[in-house]
């Protein structure tokens, strides 16, 4: 890491609204959660909108090609719960198609490197996605509008196009090299055979007919009709083994949240899969040794960097190697005014995923076979129909008093945990609201040998820890993110508060 360079003070302010806020990854998908709000739609609606439109102005980290979690919070009801939709391998798969390979690096998850990439890259990679059945099924339980209405910002912004400014150019530059292996995903995204120059639209293949198809027929014909018939016979001309049978198959699960309290609240998770064991354990940790009384300086940092050097090792011994360094993910998390929150994170695990766009849908397909060992005889190993168990997301919803305080969440693989604790950190340790909280400097620390401090945090900080810890000092910068890409909501006193990552350009919130 660089030690001396030039830092940029960038501050965004939260958006406030009495009924309801959204905050996402993109402005234009928060705009699309806004208006299923303003139609007298809930924190449910809003969130699935959202998610929807993200498929759509941020395809290189989500979209019906992906798999994730989501947290909920109903204000009716009085309690949480969460929902599963990760990927499930292919029923057919098998390992010895996947042989190892010394001379490939490693994949994202640390397994060995197999022949041709087959598991990173292309539709060797693919796994079922659970994106659509995930979404659909929050919308059903919890939502007040139809899909049909909750999907109409993403078509109309399909049917315009994908919005291209400088950091989606640079989105595509980034994968450029695999993109231009797949005919289809490389006449959309690689117009004249390179990223497009902004600002421009880019038409988006056949993803408009396949949402309004949606739309008209739900979610159960993209895993079992006529959407599903196009999905799996493209699929399997690309050599994916997946097949009709095995979209029909999946299902999301509904789980009770994985919960744990701190200063007085309460924080749901998504589960022992996701984040949330880490997130709890450094909750733990900073409550037993930790004064807040002190105010936001060296010793916050000191505790937040240990709590979290500790739980990552307890879940690396819990998995037997780490999460991937890297990975390409969006968060989104809503409100509404009678008391609802949604914290949702979703996937295509790598930037654009296989990147595969499915020719006959105009979805990119997510390559989530990478997060199982080509090894046979392991816990991890490939397996037909085994369901992706072990994840960085942190979806999080906090409730006090017996209402949803806040919902936060980030993108980031190993860099999610860190963010999500410590602004819930900042905002029950020390009473900051949301906005303060996001502007706070932040350590990245996981287990791996070394921490990352923001100069900002000043020579004290940086000496005090680097006699405890091997540092890398690192600004917060646009590109690359290093402190991870967070957003959240808040309800105080009857007023919903949204705030998007400061440092990424086009995340935003919208009321």
């Amino acid at each position: 890491m660089q030690q001396r360079v030039e830092t940029w003070e960038v501050r965004k302010r939260a958006v406030a609204s009495p009924t309801g806020v959204v905050a996402a990854q993109h402005w234009q998908a928060a705009e699309a959660g806004a208006a299923m709000l303003r139609r007298g739609g809930n924190a449910i609606d809003a969130a699935v909108a959202c998610a929807f439109a993200l498929a759509v102005c941020e395809p290189w980290m989500s979209g019906l090609g992906g798999s994730g979690y989501a947290v909920v919070w109903s204000a009716d009801e009085g309690r949480g719960a969460a929902i599963d939709f990760q990927g499930v391998l292919a029923q057919g798969i098998d390992h010895r198609d996947y042989p190892l390979d010394p001379e490939i690096p490693d994949a994202i998850m640390g397994f060995p490197g197999v022949k041709d990439n087959r598991n990173v890259v292309g539709y060797g990679a693919i796994a079922v996605p659970g994106a659509v059945r995930g979404l659909s099924d929050l919308l059903g339980r919890y939502g007040k509008l139809g899909l049909d209405t909750v999907l109409e910002p993403a078509i109309a912004l399909a049917e315009a196009g994908l919005p291209v400014d400088w950091h989606a150019s640079l989105m595509i530059a980034l994968a450029m090299k695999h993109l231009r292996s797949d005919p289809v995903a490389a006449a959309v995204y690689l117009p004249d055979g390179c990223p497009p120059e902004p600002p421009c639209r880019l038409p988006v293949g056949a993803l408009a007919e396949t949402l309004k198809r949606l739309a008209a027929a739900g979610p159960d014909d993209f895993y079992a009709g006529a959407l599903a018939e196009r999905i799996a016979a493209d699929l399997e001309a690309g050599g994916s083994p997946i097949r009709i049978e095995d979209l029909a198959a999946y299902r999301s699960i509904w789980l009770d949240t994985l919960s744990g309290s701190h200063r007085g609240a309460e924080l749901h998770t998504a589960g022992e899969t996701s984040g949330g064991p880490r997130l709890l354990e450094f909750l733990a940790h900073s409550a037993a040794t930790l004064d807040p009384a002190r105010g936001i300086g060296v010793e916050t940092w000191q505790v937040y960097a240990d709590g979290l050097e500790k739980a990552w090792t307890t879940h690396k011994r819990k998995i037997g190697q780490l999460p991937p360094e890297h990975g390409c993910t969006t968060h989104l998390s809503s409100c509404d005014g009678a008391g609802n929150m949604v914290a949702l994170t979703y996937t295509l695990l790598d930037r654009f995923g296989a990147r595969v766009m499915l020719p006959e849908t105009g979805i990119v397909m997510n390559n989530a076979v990478s997060y199982f060992d080509p090894r046979p005889g392991y816990p991890t190993s490939m397996a037909g129909g085994k369901r992706i168990n072990a994840s960085n997301m942190c979806p999080t919803v906090c409730v006090r008093d017996g209402e949803a305080y806040f919902a936060i969440g980030a993108s980031g693989a190993n860099r999610i945990v860190p963010a999500v604790a410590q602004i819930a950190g900042y905002i029950l340790d020390y009473g900051l609201g949301l906005e303060d909280a996001f502007h706070v400097p932040r350590v990245d620390a996981s287990a791996r040998g070394s921490i990352q401090l923001d100069p900002r945090m000043g020579e004290a900080a940086i000496n005090a820890l680097g006699a405890r810890h091997a540092l890398e000092i690192a600004a917060l910068a646009v590109f690359p993110k290093l402190y991870a890409c967070p957003q959240g909501v808040m309800r105080a006193d009857g007023i919903c508060y949204g705030m998007a990552d400061p440092s990424q350009p086009i995340a935003g919130a919208a009321a």
